[in-house]
């Protein structure tokens, strides 16, 4: 049986836009829709076009779009044939025109899961209105602990000896949405912020395709700050 999307009432929209609602794609197995939104050299968008070659994985890359010219992730998704996009924001009067532009930029294609992979930008309320729910962003630490740009830096200077990564729901704050999945890395004695950046990296590609593969097969549900993958 084919699936359908459910999208229950929104409480509190001003705070979280996709609290209590269950998400299903409903597309046929292998055709479910990605969109991934790039900033830099796209490690995690390749990971996801690598998976998207089984068709077993259950979903196809079908955009990538860019705030800025030239990125290494526009570049491997035009080798992979996957049409791209670039907004920037300094092309928009101001920020919410940007917004309501990338919204409509992501909406032309119609996706089931937009996923910000090393995207510099925060989206606004247009765009959170339309896929709140639906995008996901990946962030080097095990959050709440070490939000922000410098998180690998400030696990290293608090002097933890387990840090990793988390794969959220974007929601209006920085680094604040719900948690879909976590991966833990070792902190080594002899690292520094380049070493330890690139083990996490590394946990991350693995992380995100395990995630978002469960998400367009088994569907995802959201109640208050749990996020639960399937029944």
């Amino acid at each position: 049986m084919q699936a359908t999307r459910y999208v229950g009432q929104r409480r509190k929209p001003d705070i979280c836009p996709f609290n209590d609602q269950e998400f299903a794609v409903s597309r046929p197995p292998s055709q479910s829709r990605l969109l991934v939104l790039v900033s830099g050299t796209g490690t995690i968008l390749q990971a996801l076009l690598d998976a998207c070659a089984d068709p077993g994985f259950g979903a196809q890359v079908v955009a990538v779009g860019a705030d800025r010219d030239g990125t290494g992730g526009a570049a491997r998704a035009a080798a992979a044939g996957v049409p791209t996009f670039v907004r920037r924001v300094q092309d928009s009067p101001d920020r919410f025109a940007w917004d309501k532009a990338l919204t409509a930029d992501c909406a032309a294609f119609d996706p089931d899961l937009i996923i910000a992979a090393g995207f510099l930008k925060l989206v606004g309320t247009e765009f959170l209105g339309r896929f709140g729910g639906r995008m996901l962003n990946t962030h080097p630490a095990l959050l709440p602990s070490f939000p922000g740009i410098h998180s690998v830096r400030d696990a290293l200077e608090h002097g933890v000896k387990m840090t990793g990564c988390s794969l959220i729901l974007v929601d209006p704050g920085i680094d604040s949405g719900p948690i879909v999945a976590q991966a833990a890395v070792p902190v080594l004695d002899d690292d520094d912020e380049e070493s330890l950046h690139e083990r996490i990296k590394v946990a991350e590609r693995s992380l995100v395709v395990a995630a978002v593969g469960r998400m367009v097969r088994e569907g995802w549900s959201v109640d208050g700050r749990r996020v639960r993958i399937g029944n």
